[in-house]
């Protein structure tokens, strides 16, 4: 059954007594009402989310996390034995090995994790024990509401999705990259910073991006399953899966 939305006029030290009243009489606290102007979209309870990933990436997902709305209450590492560490007071709590020992369930996570096979072997085992994975877009960033955003998909600071953009789940959108209109990106897939796809480009699943590459409009119908395109690269034609490219114009380096 859908809870009623319920409003809660007056923000302070006792609010928070009163959000858990309504939810506990079975109501949503679906906003807040204050006597000052000017405090438009505070949010007085933010939702805890849990980084897996400690590395030179690990700041940007904080703040990434943040800028979204959430609480990151801790991260998690690959290493046993760096339980206490902290990384911008945010602690390392565990390794991801006795993390997935455990329920998950209701319990939030990012992967701030490059690797396209790791970060989806990740996802997968945090699915598994009941976790879930949001969507994070940052404030800056442009999306259609005619795009479709898979679940768990990460879009960073400035960067552009066009209407009639497709973007599947785990993939990661880097600063300032771009996808433009009626184009597809595959599952578990990275685009670097400033790299671009044009119009009519229909991207496989674990695809890399490297910085700066740009995949031509009307140019590429496809990119095969797990290739790479080198930074900066100007992609003019189909590549084909399993596939290292790079140049202007891109050519194939090798097969993987």
């Amino acid at each position: 059954m859908n809870k009623k939305d319920i409003y809660i006029l007056g923000v302070g030290n006792n609010t928070e007594v009163y959000i858990d009243l309504v939810e506990e009489c079975g109501f949503n606290p679906a906003g807040l009402y204050h006597y000052e102007i000017g405090r438009e979209g505070y949010n007085m309870r933010k939702k805890d989310i849990y980084i897996l990933g400690v590395g030179n990436n690990t700041e940007v997902y904080i703040d990434l996390v943040e800028e979204c709305g959430f609480n990151p209450a801790g991260l998690y590492h690959y290493e046993i034995g760096r339980e206490g560490e902290l990384l911008h007071n945010v602690p390392i709590i565990d390794c991801n090995e006795n993390l997935f020992k455990q329920d998950l369930t209701g319990i939030l996570f990012a992967i701030s994790v490059g690797d396209n096979l790791i970060r989806k072997d990740l996802a997968e085992k945090i699915l598994k024990c009941g976790g879930e994975i949001p969507t994070l877009i940052h404030p800056t960033a442009v999306v259609s509401k005619y795009a479709k955003i898979s679940a768990g998909v990460v879009i960073h600071a400035k960067a552009l999705i066009q209407a009639g953009a497709i973007i599947g789940s785990n993939t990661v959108i880097s600063y300032n990259a771009s996808v433009t209109h009626t184009s597809t990106v595959g599952k578990s897939c990275y685009l670097a910073n400033n790299a671009h796809i044009g119009a009519y480009c229909n991207i496989g699943n674990n695809v890399l991006l490297g910085m700066g590459a740009i995949l031509i409009s009307g140019k590429v119908p496809t990119v095969g399953d797990n290739s790479i395109i080198g930074a900066g690269s100007v992609v003019t034609k189909s590549v084909p899966k399993n596939t290292i490219v790079a140049g202007n114009p891109a050519r194939i380096i090798k097969s993987i």
